[in-house]
């Protein structure tokens, strides 16, 4: 089988803008004031990363906050495009990175486990029969019908992953959203994964938590400011704590 993911020399740049000039006031000034000037800067936020993640494994994704751990899942999921390489998945694509993605806020609850499902290509036909798994899964049964706006984080999480593990992805992009909720969610998300990880379900999972990381991954990537610095596989033959369970290919 092809691998499910293949990250291929990407790097993505991003436009800063400085001073941006906003009315005709501010444009005027800056004729006769240098400090005033718009002012944009090139911020490399990936450069050159590769990765190849085959068909049932697992990676973790790690690296400290702005190390550009959130630009890759984005490109993976496709919701940004690099700006040199490319990214190739081979089944659905299920992205759990970023709170009220795929929701509208004026929806309900209800309204928007079909409107999120229909960004994976399902038919209201095919998500009805697990529309109630899905609302019992979130836990969210006395507020399904109340518009999204007055969700809580946590709430919106527990809608979010309960609507995409219910439509059977064959890669998961699980970012630290999994850290928001309460403590029993969070392991009863992390049973859930576990549960079709065994199914041979692929898995990118960004975590600061060595835990996860040794009991979810057979391998590893670590970003620092945007370059890929280690990658290795996870060594599960001691119980070390530290990192040092994370050994080098």
């Amino acid at each position: 089988m092809p691998p499910a993911v293949i990250v291929e020399n990407v790097s993505k740049e991003f436009i800063l803008r400085h001073n941006r000039a906003m009315g005709l006031k501010t444009r005027f000034l800056a004729l006769f004031h240098k400090s005033k000037r718009e002012r944009r800067e090139h911020f490399l936020a990936l450069d050159n990363v590769s990765f190849t993640l085959e068909q049932g494994e697992a990676l973790g994704l790690l690296g400290h906050n702005g190390s550009g751990k959130s630009t890759l899942m984005q490109i993976i999921a496709g919701i940004l495009q690099p700006t040199k390489g490319r990214v190739i998945t081979h089944g659905r694509v299920a992205p759990l990175i970023q709170l009220g993605v795929g929701f509208n806020p004026e929806l309900t609850g209800y309204e928007n486990i079909f409107l999120n499902a229909s960004l994976y290509g399902f038919l209201n036909k095919d998500i009805r029969p697990k529309v109630k798994d899905i609302i019992e899964f979130s836990e969210l049964e006395n507020f399904i019908d109340t518009p999204l706006k007055h969700y809580s984080s946590g709430m919106q999480m527990r809608l979010g992953f309960a609507v995409a593990v219910h439509l059977q992805p064959d890669i998961l992009l699980a970012d630290e959203i999994l850290a928001v909720g309460d403590q029993a969610f969070q392991e009863k998300c992390l049973a859930k994964i576990a549960e079709m990880r065994n199914k041979g379900m692929s898995l990118i999972l960004v975590s600061h938590s060595q835990e996860q990381i040794e009991k979810f991954c057979n391998q590893y990537v670590r970003l620092d400011k945007g370059v890929m610095v280690e990658k290795g596989y996870v060594d599960r033959s001691t119980t070390t704590s530290e990192l040092a369970t994370l050994k080098t290919i």
